[in-house]
């Protein structure tokens, strides 16, 4: 794996960032900043990567594309045992497109550790600090970007580096989704996320840290907004340096860093003023990317096409820049006011972070192509419930008599206890069906408002299906989750009664806990904290 772009930021519980803090704090107060910490850090690398991407349609014709496909480091696509099978193609003939985009805080090289690497952690494990997955729909009118914060509890599974052969086995137990970089290089990464969300993952980009404050100057800057001056320094030494003029401003090169990393200034001073100050950079640098004119001067994109080119690792199926600028066509398609960023929903653990319920409908309407603005035009279902027709599993179901299937009672509400029996009556159901093997489990009482069927590896998802297809449950309720160790049917608060199961309305909307923020917002301007403005 390639290690020389991407080391280790501190990252222990109750570590800090480099840039923003400094000196001790009572615990309590350190305790806050954890709990207000999100997965929008570092937006600065996806900013910075999908410039590349977006500015590549203005180089066609380029015509020194072997120097800087020499410039380009691989690596290997997916360093797990399982992987995720491609969505099946639309009526068209159109697929969609995931891209994982991958960053590491650490600054190790010389050049990062100028603009304030951690020098402490240079030559340590590296680390995934910034996890994104950008999906282009099939029919390339719409992108979605779901952020996943760096401390999130995930299982990582058994990946094997591609250099030395050496196996890291799965971990024991769930561990912060960052330490994945760290078992093999970024396919590991890749084979985390795929299993967690079940989405097929076409391609992964790896950025280092120096390439922002180079590909910030290569397009002449990206336009921000402060609603007063700010200097983002406190008495004690904290904050980023950043000082700007209320009003609206182009930053690049150093002070392009500095807003991307400012927390002290901005609004309360956590880590969400953060990521929303990186979410507007993000839009800004999209727009200037696509407006600008400058980007046809041959001079400009030469500079910006040797800064990416150079702060980039990508998989084989991005080893040229050819292959970067067909992606950058495809994504161009989108319209601003079509891409829409969210961060993935969670809730805290201790210091850390896990998914909700509302993550796996995230994951769900990404799996399935729908668009997160909710504009998508209508489309062909199968007539059950309003559902889409979700794809069928690569992997084939086993005999029905020889599906083992435990069935819980999920019936329970805030408002009403469990209807008594729904496991043994559903579970009789299936045995009458041909399901011999299907048993209630009355271990566990769960609280499901939708009916669904749980499988925890690839391997299963055929035989979830099955079950799902037998009861008429629609394949939208069937998920992939680490919380079940085989094919587990939750009856839901939408099956209290009867034997006949009617599905719900289908719910394609985005979470609100997913903060969606569309990408054509010019208008946005981050409040400053009176305690950081000047005269």
């Amino acid at each position: 794996m390639t290690q020389s772009s991407v080391q280790r930021e501190d990252t222990r519980p109750g570590a800090s960032d480099a840039a923003e803090r400094g000196g001790a704090t009572d615990e309590d107060a350190e305790a806050g900043r954890r709990r207000t910490r999100r997965g929008h850090r570092a937006l600065r690398w996806t900013a910075a990567t999908l410039a590349v991407l977006l500015a590549g349609a203005a180089g066609a014709g380029y015509l020194y594309y072997q120097h800087l496909n020499d410039n380009l480091k691989k690596d290997v696509l997916n360093l797990g045992d399982h992987k995720v099978a491609a969505p099946t193609p639309n009526a068209a003939g159109q697929t969609p497109l995931n891209i994982l985009v991958i960053g590491s805080d650490a600054r190790d090289s010389e050049e990062n550790q100028q603009l304030g690497g951690a020098r402490e952690t240079f030559g340590s494990t590296p680390l995934a600090d910034v996890q994104m997955l950008v999906h282009l729909s099939a029919d390339r009118s719409n992108m979605s970007v779901v952020s996943m914060p760096r401390d999130t509890l995930v299982q990582i599974p058994k990946c094997t580096d591609p250099d030395d052969g050496k196996v890291y086995p799965a971990s024991e137990g769930r561990v912060m989704t960052n330490q994945s970089l760290g078992h093999g290089g970024p396919g590991c990464t890749v084979a985390t996320w795929q299993e967690l969300t079940g989405i097929h993952i076409d391609h992964f980009l790896m950025v280092d840290f120096a390439g922002v404050v180079s590909m910030a100057d290569a397009v002449g800057g990206v336009p921000v907004c402060v609603d007063a001056n700010i200097h983002s320094r406190d008495g004690a030494g904290h904050g980023s340096g950043l000082k700007l003029e209320k009003g609206t401003h182009p930053v690049q090169g150093e002070q392009a860093l500095q807003w991307l990393r400012t927390r002290y200034g901005f609004e309360d001073g956590s880590d969400l003023a953060r990521a929303k100050a990186q979410h507007m950079y993000l839009n800004s640098m999209v727009r200037t990317l696509r407006e600008n004119s400058t980007l046809s001067s041959p001079n400009k994109l030469r500079r910006l096409a040797e800064e990416a080119t150079g702060a980039l690792t990508v998989d084989p199926g991005l080893d040229t820049v050819k292959k970067l600028y067909d992606l950058s066509t495809e994504l161009r398609k989108v319209k601003p006011e079509r891409i829409t960023m969210t961060t993935m929903p969670n809730r805290y653990v201790g210091a850390r972070v896990e998914p909700t319920e509302d993550a796996q409908q995230l994951f769900r309407l990404v799996r399935e192509d729908i668009a997160l603005d909710g504009k998508d035009a209508k489309k062909k279902t199968d007539g059950t419930a309003g559902e889409e027709t979700a794809k069928v599993s690569d992997d084939p179901a086993a005999d029905d008599d020889e599906i083992a299937v435990q069935v819980r009672n999920g019936t329970r509400t805030d408002r009403l206890a469990a209807a008594r029996g729904r496991a043994n009556t559903v579970a009789g159901l299936l045995v009458e069906q041909g399901f011999a093997k299907a048993v209630a489990d009355p271990s566990v009482l769960p609280s499901e408002d939708r009916t669904v069927v749980r499988y925890p590896s690839a391997d299963l998802e055929g035989d979830a299906q099955r079950i799902a297809k037998a009861l008429g449950v629609p394949a939208s309720s069937v998920q992939r989750s680490t919380d079940v160790s085989g094919v587990t049917l939750v009856v839901g608060a939408d099956w209290r009664e009867g034997t006949a199961y009617k599905a719900p309305a289908s719910d394609d909307s985005t979470p609100e806990s997913a903060e969606a923020l569309n990408g054509a917002d010019d208008e946005a301007c981050m409040h400053v904290n009176p305690a950081f403005t000047w005269s």
